[in-house]
C-alpha cells in the first residue's frame, strides 16, 4: 500500500480530522494533550451504553456478564500489551494523574515516613510532582530533584550521588511532555533498584510511542491514560508489581474493593478489585481494546518509514528557523515527534492564536510544567505534537503558517 493511502486510511479512522476550523482544514498538533477519538473507541463505548449497559461483577443477568466481559478481557488486553507478569496488576483509573495519586496515596500510607525522601525529577508534568509534594507534607517526608541540563537532559549521573539510604520512592517521565527526549528509564531503574528503591515511571507520552515492556523495563510502576493512545477520555491504567501492590492499603473504600464487610471490620478483595472502588467506567474503559488494536496497526515498518519521513521534515524545518527549541537530542538519540519552541520578541499565545485562525491547534503555556519552563526561563512555550495521522502536507501548511504568524508579531 502507498503512504497516501496508508495515510489516507489512518484519517478514515478519525472523523475529527475532516473539521474545519474558520473555513480550513483542521490541521491538529495538539496530540500530546490529547489525541482524536477513534471512530472503532467511539463505537464500542457507544455499543456498550446501548447495548449492554449493566454495572459489572455483581448480578447474574445477561446484561452484567456481558459488561463484565468486555471490562475483565480488557484488563488482558493491556496486561498483553505492556507484558506485565499477571492481569492482577493492571489496575483501571481514570487516568495517568488518578494512577500516581492513587501509588501516592496507597504505597505513601506504608512505606513514607517522617524523615524520608522522594526524587523526582525537574522536567515532570504537575501530575507527577504535586501528588508527591502532598504525600510530603502529609507525612513529614522531603522532595529531592533530579535536574535537566541546558539541552533538556536528565542528569542520570546524578541520580545514585542523590539516592540515600532515606530515600524511598524515585519517580520519573518516560517521556517529557515538554522536551520529547526518551529518557533512559531502564538505565534510571537499574540504578534505583541497585539503592533498593522503587520507581514510578509516568507513561502518558512514553506509552503513545515506544513499545513498553514493562518487565523489560522492571519498573515498579508505571502509569498512562487512554486518551493519548485514541481511547476514550477518563481512562486510564496503573500498572504496579504484585509485591507492592498487596503491601499497598486502598486509595478508596466503598463497593467492590471488599471481600466482607462487618461493624467489627473490614477486609478487603484480592487484586486488582481492591483498587478499583465503586462503579468503574464501564463503557469506556472497553476502549482501550479497540485503541490498542490501532496501536499495533502502527508498528507496520512502511507506516514507521513514512512517519519517520515526517518527524525528519519537521525537525529540519525547526533547525531553518531563527527560534528557540527545547529538547535536543544527542546525536541518533531518540526524540519523538513533539517540540517545544519559543520566539523572540512573540507571546507564545499569540502565535497559538494566529495558528488556530489558520486552521492549525497547538498547545501553549506552561503545559502543566511549571519547573521546567522556570528551569529555562520562560513563561511559557508553543508545543507541536504529532500523531501517525498527520502528513507531510500539514507539516508543511504548519511552517508556512508559522512564518507568517511570526511575520505579524516580529
Amino acid at each position: 500500500m502507498n503512504r497516501q493511502m496508508r495515510i489516507q486510511d489512518i484519517r478514515q479512522m478519525f472523523p475529527a480530522l475532516s473539521k474545519s476550523i474558520y473555513g480550513k482544514p483542521l490541521v491538529y498538533f495538539d496530540n500530546a494533550a490529547t489525541a482524536q477519538r477513534l471512530k472503532s473507541a467511539v463505537n464500542k463505548m457507544e455499543s456498550l451504553a446501548y447495548e449492554s449497559n449493566a454495572n459489572i461483577h455483581r448480578a447474574v443477568h445477561k446484561l452484567a456478564a456481558e459488561a463484565t466481559e468486555e471490562y475483565e478481557s480488557t484488563r488482558d488486553a493491556v496486561k498483553d500489551y505492556i507484558n506485565a507478569g499477571s492481569r492482577e496488576e493492571i489496575i483501571f483509573t481514570s487516568g495517568t494523574t488518578a494512577s500516581i495519586n492513587l501509588v501516592a496515596f496507597s504505597l505513601g500510607e506504608v512505606l513514607i515516613h517522617e524523615g524520608d525522601e522522594i526524587i523526582v525529577s525537574e522536567e515532570e508534568h504537575h501530575s507527577n510532582i504535586v501528588p508527591w509534594q502532598m504525600l510530603c507534607q502529609r507525612k513529614g517526608a522531603s522532595l529531592k530533584v533530579l535536574g535537566v541540563d541546558d539541552e533538556g537532559h536528565l542528569k542520570v549521573e546524578e541520580l545514585e550521588s542523590l539516592i540515600t539510604e532515606r530515600t524511598k520512592l524515585v519517580a520519573v517521565t518516560h517521556v517529557s511532555n515538554v522536551l520529547g527526549i526518551v529518557n533512559p528509564v531502564k538505565r534510571i531503574v537499574s540504578i534505583c533498584h541497585s539503592r533498593g528503591c522503587p520507581i514510578l515511571v509516568d507513561g502518558a507520552q512514553g506509552i503513545v510511542h515506544e513499545r513498553v515492556d514493562v518487565q523489560d523495563l522492571d519498573c515498579d510502576f508505571y502509569a498512562f491514560s487512554g486518551h493519548k493512545i485514541y481511547a476514550a477520555t477518563g481512562t486510564g491504567v496503573l500498572y504496579g508489581k504484585k509485591k507492592w501492590l498487596e503491601k499497598m492499603v486502598p486509595y478508596q473504600g466503598g463497593g467492590e474493593m471488599i471481600a466482607t464487610v462487618k461493624f467489627s471490620g473490614t477486609t478487603y478483595a484480592p487484586l486488582p478489585g481492591k483498587f478499583e472502588a465503586g462503579t468503574q467506567n464501564i463503557n469506556a474503559i472497553p476502549t482501550l481494546k479497540p485503541a490498542i488494536e490501532f496501536m499495533k496497526l502502527l508498528r507496520d515498518k512502511e507506516l514507521q518509514d513514512e512517519i519517520k519521513m515526517v518527524k525528519e521534515y519537521m525537525e529540519r524545518s525547526f533547525a531553518s528557523l531563527r527560534i528557540t527549541t527545547y529538547g535536543v537530542p544527542r546525536g541518533t538519540e531518540p526524540k519523538v515527534p513533539l517540540y517545544s519552541f519559543t520566539v523572540e520578541g512573540a507571546h507564545h499565545e499569540d502565535l497559538a492564536l494566529i495558528l488556530d485562525k489558520m486552521g492549525v491547534a497547538v498547545r501553549s503555556g506552561q503545559m502543566c510544567a511549571e519547573p521546567i519552563m522556570d528551569r529555562f526561563g520562560v513563561t511559557g512555550m508553543v508545543r507541536v505534537s504529532l500523531a501517525p495521522y498527520n502528513t507531510m502536507e500539514e507539516a508543511e501548511y504548519f511552517f508556512k503558517s508559522l512564518e507568517k504568524a511570526i511575520s505579524m508579531l516580529v
